[in-house]
Parts: C-alpha cells; sequence; structure tokens
C-alpha cells in the first residue's frame, strides 16, 4: 500500500510542478522585459520581443494570453504525468527482473 501512495505522492507533485513552472518561466520572463527595457536603445526591442509572446499566447487561448498559458500549463502538466507514470512503471518492471 506505501507503493502505490508513494507513487501517487509523486504523481501529484509532478502535476503541481510542471503546471507551475511554465506559469514562473514566461511570467517571469515578460516581468523582466521591462526591466531590462530601461537599458538605453532596447525600450523597442523588449517592447516588440513582449507583444510577441503575448500574441503566441492568445494563440493558444483563443485571443486571450491568460488562457493560452493555463492551456500550455495544462499541457505540461499532463506530459509530466505521462513521464512520471512510464518512470514508476519502468521502476516496477525493473524491480521484477531484478
Amino acid at each position: 500500500m506505501t507503493i502505490f501512495t508513494n507513487f501517487l505522492r509523486s504523481l501529484l507533485l509532478t502535476i503541481i510542478f510542471s503546471f507551475v513552472v511554465p506559469m514562473f518561466l514566461v511570467g517571469g520572463f515578460l516581468l523582466l522585459l521591462p526591466l531590462v527595457g530601461h537599458i538605453p536603445g532596447l525600450q523597442g526591442l523588449t517592447e516588440a520581443i513582449a507583444s510577441q509572446i503575448i500574441h503566441f499566447l492568445a494563440t493558444f487561448g483563443t485571443d486571450s494570453p491568460l488562457r493560452g498559458l493555463i492551456v500550455i500549463s495544462l499541457t505540461f502538466s499532463f506530459v509530466g504525468a505521462l513521464f512520471d507514470m512510464y518512470v514508476y512503471y519502468r521502476c516496477q518492471i525493473l524491480r521484477i527482473d531484478s
């Protein structure tokens, strides 16, 4: 029974971290761009990069960048869960073979 609870705990943590990491990365990058924009000559470049990122996120969120970020985060979370289940399965197979 402890193996099953360990698996569920690992799966839950993987889902949470896989969901949060893209939000922190994109959000952190979007928060960092205005700070870089204070460097002389880079204001136009940082505004163009930020608008392209917002446009990219809006593509996945039906014209809403926040929805796009949530869709991407949910996709990362699903893939992370699949990878965690695969690793658990491989661990069980290798434990049986040895």
